[in-house]
């Protein structure tokens, strides 16, 4: 019998949401290179991209009261998926003892809809965080490898219309395999954006 895709997972306190394996970007550090999951789940590469009702589904075998976030985070952009993910957003809400909705993005969703995307994002979401990686734009390019060539700018314009939007709380994140004087370079970067930083452990 095969075994069923993996849609949500448990990260602690946390519930992810695993929607599409699609990313514009191949990052150095990126935990696809290294495994099939993520801190302990069941495999995150997708036999298909799951529907709405899949989704639906899947969230209706959860409790949802036991988690702190529900995070639209697997092994791919969330925001390549940006229709399911604001309908799966809007249905969690409706939902009672719905947790806080949480995102990680690379912050590119306006490249890949030729749109910005920020007021829909922070209208369904509490929080946006978006992986700054690197603080200039040659070391942005270089860790991170992104197919778009104006990737750090757009990066930069999507988290200051996040801020602009007012509604959601924008945090962008590098890990901590950089130096730190890069870090704290990102960290003025992103308080010069209206955002706060934070800086995560890199799990090998």
């Amino acid at each position: 019998m095969k075994k069923a895709m993996t849609i949500s997972y448990e990260v602690g306190e946390n519930l992810y949401l695993n929607l599409t394996n699609k990313c514009p970007c191949a990052c150095t550090f990126c935990i696809r290179n290294h495994a099939d999951g993520a801190y302990g789940s069941d495999p995150l590469w997708l036999e298909h991209e799951p529907t709405l009702d899949e989704i639906i589904a899947d969230l209706n075998k959860r409790k949802l009261k036991k988690y702190r976030e529900v995070v639209f985070c697997g092994y791919g952009e969330p925001t390549e998926r940006l229709d399911v993910l604001l309908e799966t957003a809007a249905y969690l809400r409706s939902r009672e003892n719905c947790p806080r909705l949480r995102i990680n993005t690379n912050g590119l969703g306006d490249l890949i809809h030729g749109r910005s995307i920020a007021k829909e994002l922070c209208y369904e979401l509490d929080t946006v965080s978006i992986s700054l990686n690197a603080p200039t734009e040659k070391d942005y390019m270089a860790v991170t490898r992104p197919k778009f060539d104006n990737a750090f700018e757009a990066l930069q314009k999507f988290t200051k219309d996040c801020v602009k939007a007012g509604k959601a709380e924008v945090i962008m994140s590098v890990v901590d395999v950089i130096p730190p004087e890069q870090i704290e370079a990102s960290r003025a970067l992103a308080e010069k954006l209206g955002a706060k930083l934070r800086v995560r452990e890199f799990d090998d």
